[in-house]
C-alpha cells in the first residue's frame, strides 16, 4: 500500500499536470495537446485498465466526435467541477484507488470494490410503475454518521468513487452536501428523479466540484414519461437539466428499458434531447423482476434485448452514432469481465444498512450498522460470488440471476444468506424460477452474437494486464509503488 506522503505527492503532481492539459484544451492549440491527455492516461491504467488507452487513441482524433465531445465537457462544465470531478474519479478511484483495492482484495482476500452503491434513504416523493426500490419501504434512513462511516472506512480501503440511490437520495440533500464537502477526495454519482434540484443546491454543487448526476428518464415524450413517473416529472427533469447546464455541472441520464419502451427510450428523438440538454451520459437498466410478484411481463424480449446490444454500441461508435457516452449495464458485461457484484467492483448497501452483493439481488448475509465494512466484505455470500465467479464464458450472459439462475440460489444456500427485501421478500428459488423462461430465451441469442465476435467462445485481451487474477495483479502493482515510494522518498 503506497504511503500517505507519497499519495499526497502523487495527487498534488497529477493536479499540476491536470491544470496543464485543461489549460491547453482550451487554447488555439488544443487538437495538438490531445495527445498529453491520453499519455497521462496511459501511464495511469497501464496496471489496471490498459485497454482505456487504446479505446482513447481511436476515438480521439481530429475532427471526431469525440475529441468534439471533449471539448464540449471542457467549455462547457465549470472549471472547479471539470477539475474535482477528473481528479476523484479519475485520479482516486480509476488510478490510485483501484490499486489499492487490488492490493487489499489480496491482503484480505475478500473482494474490495471499486464502487458503492449505498440508498442514504428508502423515502422517495415518486411511485414509479415497476421499481424496484418500491420493495424497501419509505420508512428507512442511513444516519449521516453511518453513510459517513461508510465512506471513511470505504476509502481506507481504496474506494473513492460512490454512487447514491434510494428512495430518492435528495430527500436527504442537506446531508448529501455535507458528505460530500467532508470527503472531498471523493466522488459521489446521484441517481435522482431531479424533482428537488434547485438554483441554491445547484450552486452548492458547483462549489463543492465532487458531485455528478444520473437522473432518471423514461422518454422523450412527457406523457409517456409521466405515465410511469407521475405527472409532471418530464417537466421536473427538463427544468433541472437547465439549471445543472447553467451552472455548468456534469450529468446524465439513467434509463430502465422494459418490453413497454425499448424502442422510444433509444430513439433518434430520445438521444437528441438529451443532447440538446446537455447530458454526457445514458446509462441504460434492463428491468429486473425482482420482489415477490414482480411483473416478469415487463422484462424485455430477447429481441428487444438483441437491439439494444446493437443499439447501444452503434451510438458510442467512433464513426456515426452521437455524441453521448451510452452504456448497457447488462450487455457490457464483456467490458468489466462479467459479473461486478459482490464487491469485485461494486456492491450495495441499503437504507437499513444491509450489504447485498447487487442492486438488484436482495439477500445478505450482515448489516452495515453491526458490522465494520471489512466484515461486511468478508461476509459468506460475497466469498461465495468470489469463489463462483466467472458465472458464464460468454460476458453476454454475465448474471447469476438473470441469464445463469442456478448459480444464485447456489450462492445463497452455500452461504446461509437471507433474503433483505421488506415488503415482498421471497425465496432465491421463487426468483430464479421467474427469469428461468428469459434466461432460456436469451441464451441462443447471446450464444450467436459472442460467436460472430469472438469464434473461440472465448474473449482474448490484447494485454496480459486484463487477464491475470487480483492476487498476481496486486503483487504486479507494488512493485511498481514501490518504485515511485522510493523516488519520493
Amino acid at each position: 500500500m503506497q504511503s500517505k506522503l507519497a499519495h499526497a505527492a502523487e495527487r498534488k503532481a497529477f493536479g499540476v499536470v491536470l491544470d496543464r492539459i485543461i489549460k491547453s484544451a482550451t487554447g488555439q492549440d488544443r487538437e495538438e495537446n490531445i495527445d498529453h491527455l491520453i499519455d497521462m492516461a496511459g501511464k495511469l491504467l497501464k496496471d489496471t485498465s490498459p485497454g482505456a488507452t487504446r479505446g482513447l487513441r481511436n476515438g480521439l482524433y481530429p475532427g471526431s466526435k469525440w475529441e468534439r465531445f471533449l471539448f464540449d465537457v471542457i467549455d462547457e462544465t465549470d472549471p472547479n467541477v471539470l477539475k474535482t470531478s477528473i481528479l476523484n474519479g479519475g485520479y482516486e478511484g480509476a488510478f490510485r484507488g483501484l490499486r489499492n483495492t487490488t492490493a487489499n482484495a489480496e491482503k484480505y482476500q475478500c473482494n474490495v470494490p471499486w464502487i458503492i452503491l449505498f440508498d442514504p434513504t428508502s423515502a422517495c416523493n415518486k411511485h414509479c410503475v415497476g421499481c424496484w426500490a418500491a420493495d424497501y419501504g419509505n420508512q428507512l434512513n442511513l444516519t449521516y454518521d453511518e453513510c459517513d462511516r461508510l465512506v471513511t472506512e470505504a476509502s481506507d480501503l481504496g474506494t473513492h468513487l460512490f454512487m447514491l440511490t434510494g428512495g430518492e437520495p435528495l430527500v436527504r440533500k442537506n446531508d448529501v452536501l455535507k458528505l460530500a464537502e467532508k470527503h472531498n477526495d471523493c466522488l459521489f454519482n446521484v441517481f435522482t428523479n431531479a424533482s428537488l434540484v434547485d438554483d441554491a443546491f445547484c450552486e452548492e454543487v458547483r462549489r463543492l466540484g465532487n458531485i455528478v448526476f444520473s437522473v432518471s428518464l423514461e422518454s422523450y415524450e412527457p406523457s409517456v414519461n409521466d405515465a410511469r413517473r407521475g405527472d409532471g416529472s418530464f417537466d421536473e427533469v427538463m427544468r433541472a437539466f437547465d439549471l445543472m447546464r447553467e451552472h455548468g455541472l456534469l450529468y446524465g441520464t439513467s434509463t430502465a428499458y422494459t418490453r413497454a419502451n425499448t424502442q422510444a427510450v433509444s430513439s433518434d428523438e430520445f438521444f437528441d434531447m438529451l443532447i440538446d440538454k446537455g447530458c454526457r451520459w445514458a446509462w441504460y437498466f434492463h428491468y429486473m423482476p425482482v420482489g415477490d410478484g414482480a411483473n416478469a411481463d415487463l422484462m424485455p424480449t430477447a429481441e428487444q434485448r438483441e437491439y439494444m446490444f446493437h443499439r447501444i454500441r452503434d451510438i458510442r461508435a467512433v464513426e456515426g452514432g452521437k455524441p453521448i457516452f451510452a452504456m448497457d449495464f447488462q450487455n457490457d458485461g464483456e467490458y468489466v469481465g462479467g459479473c461486478i457484484a459482490g464487491g469485485r467492483v461494486y456492491c450495495h448497501v441499503n437504507a437499513r444498512g444491509d450489504v447485498e452483493p447487487c442492486v438488484f439481488i436482495h439477500y445478505s448475509n450482515v448489516n452495515f450498522k453491526e458490522h465494520s465494512w471489512l466484515e461486511c466484505l468478508q461476509q459468506p455470500l460475497f466469498q461465495s460470488y468470489r469463489r463462483h465467479w466467472l458465472f458464464n464464458k460468454n460476458l453476454l450472459m454475465p448474471c447469476p440471476m438473470l441469464e445463469n439462475p442456478g448459480e444464485l440460489p447456489r450462492m445463497v444456500s452455500e452461504s446461509g444468506a437471507s433474503t433483505s427485501e421488506y415488503v415482498a421478500p421471497e425465496s432465491a428459488e421463487d426468483l430464479a424460477e421467474r427469469v428461468t423462461p428469459y434466461a432460456k430465451a436469451w441464451e441462443p441469442v447471446a450464444e450467436r452474437l459472442w460467436h460472430e465476435m469472438y469464434p473461440t467462445g472465448e474473449k482474448i485481451y490484447a494485454d496480459e494486464m486484463s487477464q491475470v487474477d487480483v492476487d498476481r495483479k496486486a503483487k504486479i502493482i507494488a512493485e511498481e509503488d514501490s518504485k515511485v515510494e522510493a523516488v519520493v522518498d
